[in-house]
């Protein structure tokens, strides 16, 4: 996989299409969505863009060999390395944005808003580190 110039305004960018999709796609209805199939589409964007962050900021990826799937267990080892206390905010990512919505397209307005709300901080956290590692090189 190419590297990109700057993987968190990219990680950024899938969180904003993300919001775009349920704005434009998923008719809000009171508490609600209507259509499951763009929460999930929305769900899964959100995600890929939390795993760009997190990618850009551990190795996570370094010793892969061919075909081999991480799984979210290798981003939280990954994680507790850098910072033992967020891999349970990591864990609540995935849970929201991967299981709830992006397989199950949870149509709770709440639950999706929490999930984009998670995306964004570890968005954040991730930045903050990449910044720090930019710097030092």
């Amino acid at each position: 996989m190419a590297e990109l110039k700057n993987p968190i305004k990219e990680a950024e960018r899938y969180l904003q299409n993300a919001k775009q999709i349920l704005s434009e796609k998923a008719e809000k209805d009171g508490n609600y969505y209507n259509d499951s199939k763009y929460v999930k589409m929305a769900g899964n964007t959100a995600w890929s863009g939390v795993l760009l962050a997190l990618d850009a900021v551990t190795d996570v990826r370094k010793n892969l060999k061919d075909n081999q799937r991480l799984d979210i267990q290798d981003y939280q080892n990954a994680v507790a390395k850098k910072d033992r206390k967020m891999t349970k905010p990591l864990y609540s990512t995935y849970q929201n944005l991967h299981l709830y919505l992006g397989y199950d397209g949870n149509l709770s307005y709440k639950t999706v808003q929490d999930g984009l709300e998670q995306g964004k901080h570890m968005i954040a956290w991730a930045s903050k580190h990449y910044n720090s590692k930019k710097a030092a090189n």
